[in-house]
């Protein structure tokens, strides 16, 4: 779903109402007729699109998350699928005051990059990367990728956020990034590793161990490609689920 098919930013416009559009022929905003809702309301709406569609011809994503509903920013990804960065970290436990960021890897566009501590993990590269990011999506990353590199490197995250743990949610699917990932029937060419064994592949790296940095990057690179298989099949079944079989 794109977001000019979407009308419950507008006050006094929910999912109901939305669907009722729809069904009258008004999918997209170039199809809306406000004689469709009452007078106020239609006026809304026009005023609305007026004012979103420059923001989409900017691809002024931050305008979209604050105009949707919480329920709603998945339909964002749409129209900012290039822009979107995935974002997954390791680390050396889970105090973030504590312990470290090891790597970080990122993907988007298509191409993946991965920051290694004491080598090219700073906070110049990540905020780089955040910069050139209409969305971010992780797994978990509300909770703890985000407020961890904040912590650690003194940055503010405020980009558009799709955590795919919450998302994923609400179709059903619980447990980890891993477990759903089989739920779903996205594979992986080498069997898991554990937080634990990545703290391990760490700490042999420090021992002077190229080969347990190259394991750690390569399972870190793994997860966050793997986020946006995850993302487009959860994106879907949400369409699905709100998106009419009749329109």
């Amino acid at each position: 779903m794109r977001i000019e098919q979407s009308y419950i930013p507008v006050r006094g416009v929910g999912e109901k109402t939305e669907r009722s559009l729809w069904a009258e022929g008004a999918t997209h905003w170039d199809r809306f007729d406000p004689d469709l809702l009452g007078e106020k309301t239609g006026a809304r709406v026009e005023d609305f699109i007026a004012r979103a569609e420059p923001r989409l011809e900017a691809g002024e994503a931050t305008f979209f998350a604050e105009q949707f509903p919480d329920s709603a920013q998945w339909r964002l990804y749409e129209n900012f699928r290039e822009e979107t960065l995935f974002l997954d970290i390791e680390t050396t436990g889970l105090d973030k005051r504590r312990n470290v960021v090891t790597t970080v890897s990122l993907h988007q566009g298509g191409e993946t990059t991965t920051l290694v501590r004491g080598r090219d993990l700073t906070a110049e590269r990540l905020q780089s990367h955040l910069e050139d990011a209409a969305l971010l999506s992780t797994f978990n990353g509300a909770q703890f990728d985000v407020p961890f590199l904040e912590t650690a490197f003194d940055i503010a995250v405020d980009v558009p956020h799709l955590d795919l743990r919450f998302l994923s949610q609400r179709l059903g699917l619980s447990g980890g990034l891993k477990e759903i990932e089989r739920t779903v029937g996205i594979e992986r060419d080498r069997p898991d590793i554990s937080g634990r064994d990545a703290i391990r592949l760490w700490r042999e790296y420090e021992r002077g161990d190229q080969a347990a940095l190259e394991t750690l990057c390569e399972y870190n690179r793994a997860d966050t490609v793997n986020l946006q298989t995850l993302l487009e099949i959860v994106v879907t079944r949400l369409d699905e689920d709100v998106w009419p079989e009749s329109v």
